[in-house]
């Protein structure tokens, strides 16, 4: 046990020699003086503790002693007991007090009380510097736990800037192929081409399907993924599913049946976005696996509570199923069954780990019921708020986008493939944009022509997309501030999106885009700047 160093001083030497056999014990160190200036020199010098002081003294009382300790930054902590044989009147001890004294003790001294004192306040020294050590290594742990934060930090930047810089890499050329196979569809082909076209969107849709999985994936892991609930029709949403599944399952000689509950209502509070992406991923597995028979949607109302209703989806099919000690697993990143399900049917393994992540953020349950070789029943289970309304949802015809002829436009896009489909689709609708490959070219043009607006990509050579528009904001071409921009972005992330918003984009379109989003947000900001009817 480590000692704790106790001062006496006293002028006169047998009080010293009284104190020290009263107080002799193995985990004391005692010093010892009758000079006062001895014992600031060595309080000064040594690491004391506690201090027994006389108070009068010649040359320098007590008082004074411990006024000078009690005044220097190194010796204000030392705990101060005075000992005196002077009276006992309360001035006396309120000065020592006042002093910075914690204590007093009265000649002739009580060896029990003395000791008992003693005791009393080494161990308070023994807690005080415990609880020192403790701060010390807490303060230790705070600036390993800052700077392992500040790693973590930086790794997740490094992640979330390679995730977007990855999706508009992979996306931008899908996006290419996508918007290529559409424009030729509207041409005249022979069926072989129109098969191979076919083929070439289902392969870029399933790319893209990958990509989102992946994005997906990584903003559920860093909070970042938002459920944003609005009116949805949920049999229209269920039925939407089944129809883009049913040409697969055709493929494949499977019965796609529905089984909807006349108890459910007509519209219902959900984030329809991913109730469509539970319910693709669950389906369209449902149909890998199975080789023969059928694959069944169920929804069905379980309970209602007030204005609440809890829905259960099930997707039953008579596929391979799945080894009950394999269930667990199949719910893993990067997993599934076994070796021989990844080499026969594929797949990455993330459709059912974003189902769990989804199933959880929406506060609903994911249930799996299974025996191999005899199907699987996969069930999502949620409570929605229903939405009271006696009208029914009425399918209209997709209306014709009207022509923007007389509106200028200057698109600044750097990759060939989406500059031509953008182009071709402006075209389509009366108008002849200007066309540059970078955000310096875009500036250079700004200043000598007049737009209504500009679409810019994000990323491109010598001056990105976001420097050209801060530049534009803050007066680059005088008198055209205010000029709405729409920015094209193949990365995802929301806070990608933000930062565009910042630099002052009034918009943004994620590649590949919807042709009819894509019209319908040129139609808003020109009319709101030209302060005409919509087009």
């Amino acid at each position: 046990m480590e000692k704790i160093n106790v001062l006496i001083v006293d002028d006169r030497a047998e009080n010293i020699i009284a104190l020290e056999a009263l107080l002799d014990r193995e985990d004391i160190e005692m010093i010892t003086t009758t000079n006062p200036n001895e014992a600031l020199r060595l309080c000064w010098e040594m690491d004391i503790a506690i201090a027994l002081v006389d108070v009068q003294m010649p040359e320098m009382d007590g008082f004074e002693l411990v006024e000078i300790l009690k005044s220097n930054p190194r010796t204000k902590e030392i705990l101060i007991i005075f000992v005196t044989a002077i009276s006992k009147e309360t001035k006396y001890v309120v000065r020592g007090l006042n002093t910075g004294a914690v204590d007093y003790l009265y000649k002739p001294l009580d060896p029990f009380v003395t000791s008992a004192k003693v005791d009393s306040f080494i161990q308070l020294v023994r807690n005080e510097r415990e609880i020192k050590r403790k701060n010390l290594e807490l303060e230790a742990y705070q600036k390993e736990l800052i700077k392992a934060k500040e790693q973590a930090e930086q790794g997740k930047r490094i992640k979330e800037n390679f995730l977007a810089n990855m999706s508009h890499e992979i996306r931008t050329p899908i996006n290419g192929i996508i918007g290529l196979a559409s424009l030729l569809k509207k041409t005249t082909l022979s069926p072989d081409q129109e098969e191979m076209i076919r083929l070439l969107e289902i392969s870029s849709d399933s790319l893209l399907g990958v990509i989102n999985d992946i994005l997906d994936l990584s903003k559920i892991e860093s909070g970042k993924f938002k459920i944003n609930r609005a009116e949805t029709d949920v049999i229209k949403t269920c039925t939407d599913v089944t129809n883009l599944l049913r040409i697969r399952a055709m493929e494949k000689k499977l019965d796609l049946i529905t089984d909807y509950d006349p108890a459910l209502p007509n519209l219902i509070m959900a984030d329809s976005l991913r109730l469509n992406q539970i319910l693709m991923n669950l389906i369209g597995n449902a149909i890998k696996f199975t080789a023969s028979g059928s694959v069944t949607l169920k929804v069905e109302a379980l309970d209602k509570k007030g204005n609440n209703i809890q829905v259960r989806f099930s997707v039953i099919d008579t596929g391979i199923g799945i080894a009950k000690d394999k269930i667990d697993k199949i719910f893993e990143t990067f997993e599934q069954a076994d070796e021989q399900t990844t080499i026969k049917f594929g797949g990455t393994g993330l459709g059912l780990s974003i189902v769990k992540n989804l199933a959880e953020l929406k506060g609903g349950i994911l249930e799996v019921f299974s025996e191999e070789g005899h199907g699987s029943t996969f069930c999502f289970t949620n409570w929605y708020e229903v939405i009271k309304t006696p009208e029914k949802m009425i399918n209209v015809n997709k209306p014709v986008l009207e022509s923007f002829e007389g509106v200028n436009v200057l698109v600044a896009e750097d990759n060939p493939i989406n500059k031509f489909l953008i182009i071709r689709v402006l075209k389509e609708w009366g108008v002849k944009p200007d066309v540059v490959e970078n955000g310096k070219e875009a500036l250079e043009l700004l200043t000598k022509n007049d737009y209504d607006i500009i679409l810019m990509d994000t990323f491109m050579p010598v001056m990105n997309g976001l420097e050209a528009i801060k530049l534009i904001r803050e007066g680059y071409a005088p008198g055209k501030e205010g000029i709405p921009i729409i920015t094209f972005s193949a990365a995802v992330m929301e806070s990608d999106k933000q930062t565009a918003i910042e630099a002052g984009a009034n918009d943004v379109v994620s590649k590949p885009f919807e042709v009819d989003v894509l019209h319908e947000k040129i139609s808003r900001f020109v009319k709101a700047s030209k302060g005409s009817p919509t087009y």
